[in-house]
C-alpha cells in the first residue's frame, strides 16, 4: 500500500507516549487487529496498560454460523488474540452487531466503561463514511467511532481516532509479528471470510497494508492516528 500524498503536505509528529493506561474503542471482535494491533504491541512491550472496549460480541459477523454460536466463539478468538498482544482486559457492551447506529444508550454505555478504568488515552474506530474511494467503511465501525467521540468530550483524557490519513504516527516496525499472530487468532471468522486464502496470509497482508511503511519514519512501518484532543492536536491560527 503507498502512503496518502498528505503526508507530503502536512507535517506529521510521533506518538507522545507519556501514558501509562489506554483503552481502544471498537465496534467488534477483529477490529483492533485490523490495524492497531502492532500499537498495542508495542504498548504493552512498554509496560503500559492497554484495555479493549468493544459494543459488541459480533455475533452477526460469521456467515453461515448462527449469532448463538458465532458469539462465543469470536470472544474465544478474541480473547487469544489479545493474548498476543498483551491484553487481557476485554469488555463487551452487548449491543446488537449490524445495529449500532440504532442504540440509544450507546454513548452512555462508552462513557461508563470508560470511566471504570481511568484511561489517560483512547483510540476510537475510525469514523468516516469510506477507507478509500470505493471501500465504504461499515456502519457499526461508524456509530461506534462517532458514539466514542462524544462519549469522551469533556473528559480530559487524550483522544485519537484510527484515521488512514491520519498525521499522528506510532513506529511499529518491531511488532509486527505480534500483529499478525494477533489477527491469526481470529481463524474461524477469517476462514469463512475468505475461504481461498491461507488465515495467516490473509493476517499478514492486512498487517503489512495498515502499517505501511512511512517516510517521516525513515521508511519504517508505522499506525496513523488523528488527534482529536490532547497535545497532538495541530496549531490554529
Amino acid at each position: 500500500m503507498s502512503e496518502p500524498a498528505a503526508e507530503a503536505h502536512s507535517p506529521c509528529t510521533v506518538l507522545d507516549e507519556s501514558f501509562q493506561r489506554a483503552v481502544l474503542i471498537v465496534a467488534h471482535p477483529d477490529d483492533v487487529e485490523w490495524g492497531l494491533a502492532a500499537a498495542v504491541a508495542r504498548w504493552t512491550s512498554m509496560g503500559k496498560q492497554v484495555s479493549y472496549l468493544l459494543a459488541t460480541r459480533g455475533e452477526a459477523g460469521i456467515e453461515g454460523v448462527a449469532p448463538e454460536i458465532a458469539g462465543p466463539l469470536r470472544e474465544e478468538e478474541q480473547r487469544a488474540a489479545g493474548v498476543h498482544v498483551g491484553v487481557s482486559d476485554i469488555v463487551y457492551l452487548d449491543l446488537p452487531d449490524g445495529g449500532l447506529k440504532d442504540a440509544p444508550d450507546l454513548v452512555e454505555r462508552i462513557a461508563a466503561a470508560v470511566t471504570e478504568r481511568s484511561p489517560e488515552l483512547a483510540v476510537v474506530q475510525f469514523s468516516g463514511a469510506e477507507w478509500a474511494p470505493g471501500a465504504p467503511n461499515h456502519p457499526d465501525h461508524i456509530a461506534a467511532g462517532q458514539a466514542s467521540i462524544t462519549a469522551l468530550q469533556g473528559t480530559g483524557i487524550r483522544v485519537y481516532e484510527q484515521d488512514p490519513h491520519g498525521q499522528v504516527l506510532i513506529d511499529v516496525q518491531d511488532h509486527l509479528a505480534a500483529a499478525i499472530d494477533s489477527l491469526a487468532a481470529h481463524h474461524e471468522y477469517l476462514a469463512v471470510l475468505d475461504p481461498h486464502t491461507p488465515v495467516r496470509d490473509q493476517a499478514r497482508k492486512v498487517v503489512e497494508e495498515t502499517c505501511s511503511p512511512l517516510e517521516a519514519l525513515d521508511g519504517r512501518r508505522g499506525v496513523r492516528l488523528r488527534a482529536l484532543s490532547g497535545g497532538d492536536l495541530p496549531a490554529t491560527a
